[in-house]
């Protein structure tokens, strides 16, 4: 049974609109609390409690611990916004980790927008290439529907 913490929420941010922070080109969005309980991230970004401490056995973000509670900080929060919008954009959360390191360690600047294209890039010709490969499955599907409808509106023989 899914408790009604573990429910999926919309969120309330825009994934999009982590794009300028992920390529340097402005910091986070203002929120200057030091540190978010785990359920105020999951309401505001739409995830469940389950998501969130998945992402921190995946090393994506790392909560400070008091006794049992996790206290996320701004860093969690800016890298939880990443991960959001790293997955709109179709990448893996192996891709999401390597793309907010290399974010980290370049910190902006010419080198890291490049690096981001070639990414984006590739991302976008293996996003149009599993586009056509739905669109011709799609086309098979609607012809096989075709052919079993026809079939059980055929006369029994």
């Amino acid at each position: 049974m899914i408790s009604e913490s573990d429910k999926i929420r919309r969120p309330q941010t825009d994934p999009l609109a982590g794009i300028n922070v992920l390529l340097g080109l402005e910091g986070d969005d203002g929120d200057r609390r030091e540190t978010y309980k785990i359920g105020d991230l999951a309401k505001e970004f739409g995830v469940t409690l389950r998501t969130l401490r998945f992402y921190e056995d995946r090393g994506l973000l790392k909560p400070i611990r008091r006794g049992t509670a996790r206290l996320y900080t701004r860093r969690d929060r800016v890298h939880l916004m990443l991960i959001q919008l790293i997955k709109t954009l179709g990448f893996s959360l192996t891709e999401a980790k390597q793309i907010i390191e290399g974010r980290e360690e370049a910190e902006g600047g010419l080198a890291q927008l490049q690096d981001m294209l070639k990414r984006f890039e590739e991302q976008h010709a293996q996003l149009l290439a599993q586009r056509q490969e739905i669109e011709t499955s799609l086309e098979a599907m609607e012809r096989a529907l075709a052919v079993v409808r026809h079939a059980l509106a055929a006369p029994a023989r």
